[in-house]
């Protein structure tokens, strides 16, 4: 069992930055595929980010590529999502998801590949 706390979010302005965090809990962490999904007012919860459990392999939505980077530290517990350049569009709540076959299908977008889920973190852009 994994249990995942996001932290980071907040106002900032369009072209501004932020970083956030999902720490883990439980020792499977460094087994589990993780992925970052945000949810904006009206609408479903879309892909952003997703990293394999070795970091040898990261998957973007291509509505940020280039302007976030996912990464993560096993030794910490940790996986965190860089955004920059953002948009009042990147608004919305965010959530990390962690699963240890989330990449296993190839489906690594699919909120339904992911068994565990922190509460969110809202992440507001202003223009």
């Amino acid at each position: 069992q994994v249990q995942l706390v996001e932290s980071g979010g907040g106002l900032v302005q369009a072209g501004g930055s932020l970083r956030l965090s999902c720490a883990a809990s439980g020792r499977t962490f460094n087994n589990y595929a993780m992925g970052w999904f945000r949810q904006a007012p009206g609408k479903e919860r879309e892909f952003v980010a997703a990293i394999s459990w070795s970091a040898s392999n990261t998957y973007y939505a291509d509505s940020v590529k280039g302007r976030f980077t996912i990464s993560r530290d096993n030794a910490k517990n940790t996986v965190y999502l860089q955004m920059n350049s953002l948009k009042p569009e990147d608004t919305g709540v965010y959530y990390c998801a962690g699963d240890p076959r989330a990449l296993y299908s190839g489906s690594y977008w699919d909120p339904k590949e992911y068994t565990y889920w922190g509460q969110g973190t809202q992440v507001t852009v202003s223009s």
